[in-house]
């Protein structure tokens, strides 16, 4: 298993990217001004993330999506516990926005985060259409944070 952080011709992991955030135009408001990584096992790429600096030493986790066939066998985490060594010295806290889902939520919490706050109404506000996860619709952004250890 491999990490290797993308610097051009990011949108080619469009489709991943659209797992993890499913509008287009969101994705462009943070896709060329974040850091991305690609997850290859086997010479296959496997999952992918966007990370952004939001200033005060808080790093955002903006995306992150494993493809279809390989979840549940730890490529996510393995990306999270990449993020967490190559970003400690510059960092202190790591944050996810995420919908308040069944499916990722209890992911986040596995891998150490803690609920932070919510924004209320966040993705009928800034999506053109309703989205579903695990069969529960996405209304408000739940915020999760990590600190650098």
């Amino acid at each position: 298993m491999t990490i290797q952080k993308i610097s051009q011709n990011k949108k080619q992991y469009l489709e991943l990217l659209l797992l993890g955030d499913e509008q287009e135009d969101m994705i462009d408001r943070y896709l060329e001004r974040g850091e991305m990584y690609a997850l290859r096992d086997n010479n296959s790429v496997c999952a992918v993330c966007v990370v952004t600096d939001e200033g005060e030493g808080v790093l955002e986790l903006k995306n992150i999506a494993v493809a279809p066939e390989k979840q549940r066998k730890g490529y996510g985490k393995a990306l999270i516990v990449f993020l967490l060594q190559e970003y400690c010295a510059r960092y202190a806290v790591l944050q996810v926005g995420t919908g308040d889902s069944p499916l990722t939520i209890p992911f986040y919490e596995a891998c150490g985060f803690t609920r932070s706050h919510v924004i209320r109404n966040f993705f009928p506000d800034n999506y053109d259409h309703p989205i579903f996860e695990g069969g529960v619709q996405l209304v408000d952004m739940v915020y999760l944070r990590r600190t650098f250890k």
